[in-house]
């Protein structure tokens, strides 16, 4: 598969994030070990989440990134 990534420093970016197994409920299962990885990835490539919904079966984000920063794939 092939993504197109955009590379906008400062940039405002909305994204979804699925499970392959649409049953599962992996996010809200792990939802504390998700939030620490956030937080340390927030720490090494900084970021602000402006929206950020967990659900069962999947995640719907919207980050923005630093006005010097254009490398949203990093993080």
């Amino acid at each position: 598969m092939a993504y197109r990534h955009t590379r906008q420093e400062g940039g405002t970016y909305f994204f979804t994030v699925n499970l392959a197994e649409r049953s599962g409920t992996l996010p809200v299962d792990l939802i504390e070990g998700l939030r620490n990885v956030v937080r340390i990835v927030k720490q090494r490539h900084p970021f602000d989440i402006l929206a950020w919904v967990v659900l069962p079966e999947h995640m719907l984000v919207v980050w923005e990134l630093p006005v010097d920063d254009g490398d949203g794939a990093t993080r």
